[in-house]
């Protein structure tokens, strides 16, 4: 079984891709607020799943941390604009502290290739 990285670094690759299926690493990004980062995020995703030969219309799982549940709706008003309506994943959506107390939101997904 072939194994692929994208933007591969010291700690991690930002993308696996492997048996017909390409995991990001979790995706965070710098902004003022959950409604800036979960825009920059989701771009971000876009950019590794079409870098990996797919896109939003294969994912499978996403896995989303909010440091505050206060921000729950901001994220779900990006992620309802931005997910495919007819292809929605398998998704699960936590409160934890992220790395960095400026980081509100993290996600990552699993997409078919």
């Amino acid at each position: 079984m072939s194994i692929t990285r994208l933007q591969k670094g010291p700690r991690m690759s930002q993308a696996v891709i492997s048996g017909g299926l390409v995991y990001t690493a979790g995706q965070v990004a710098s902004g003022a607020s959950a409604t800036e980062q979960t825009q920059t995020i989701l771009a971000n995703i876009d950019q590794l799943l079409a870098d990996s030969g797919t896109d939003k219309s294969k994912l499978l799982t996403a896995t989303i941390w909010i440091s505050d549940m206060a921000n729950f709706a901001e994220l779900n008003a990006v992620w309802d604009v931005w997910v495919d309506p007819d292809n929605t994943p398998a998704r699960a959506c936590t409160e934890a502290p992220l790395a960095l107390p400026e980081f509100l939101v993290e996600i990552m997904v699993v997409a078919a290739v």
